[in-house]
């Protein structure tokens, strides 16, 4: 992904924060094979962290996760922005977004370390889950778990963008983070949250 000096995410807590946030990702093998799985991000886990996921046992794609080179790729809120937001002209259209690629190794996870994976994925949604022995007996669980294979990718490296117009003047940033907040799209509203939580692209406004 190209990522610009100005645009770069450089906060290694904020990025396990988006991952965490928007942890609905897609792992890309070398082979161009995709697939789109929730994961869990160890940030504590080797030198840029370790990301866990699983996939049916039937997925072809789960043969190219062995050993081999895997990108995973997470995309945060984005939207279209007008240039009739901006306060002067000349401007095109542009769309603006946030998002995480991180590339590494990827290999197998043993059973125990599947299961692992998969409590802890779903500890992280609803945890009370766990616990809930009588919508999720044991033994519905170790059958539908013979069905997916859990993997890992070590990651080696990692490209971070927010693409918020954050390098245009005070104006044109108010402009556009004005009309994203009065917009009645959903993604529109996201991304005005997002820029706003982050302080980026809303000009001076606090």
């Amino acid at each position: 992904m190209f990522v610009p000096k100005n645009l770069r995410i450089q906060e290694k807590e904020h990025i396990a924060q988006f991952i965490s946030e928007h942890s609905f990702g897609v792992v890309v093998s070398d082979t161009l094979d995709a697939t789109h799985i929730p994961f869990t991000f160890k940030q504590e886990e080797g030198e840029q962290g370790v990301l866990y996921g699983h996939i049916a046992r039937a997925n072809p794609h789960i043969q190219q996760l062995t050993g081999e080179n895997a990108l995973v790729i997470f995309s945060g809120p984005h939207a279209y922005i007008s240039p009739t937001w901006y306060e002067n002209g000349p401007s095109v259209p542009t769309w603006n977004y946030a998002a995480v690629h991180c590339t590494g190794r990827a290999s197998l996870l043993n059973d125990d370390e599947t299961i692992q994976a998969m409590d802890d994925l779903v500890a992280k949604y609803e945890p009370a889950l766990l616990n809930n022995k009588t919508l999720m007996p044991e033994e519905y669980q170790d059958k539908l778990r013979r069905g997916v294979v859990g993997f890992k990718v070590v990651i080696e490296h990692i490209d971070a963008k927010e693409k918020l117009g954050q390098q245009r003047k005070v104006p044109d940033q108010q402009g556009v983070f004005k009309a994203l907040q009065e917009s009645a799209e959903l993604g529109d509203i996201q991304l005005a949250n997002y820029m706003h939580k982050r302080q980026l692209g809303v000009g001076d406004i606090q």
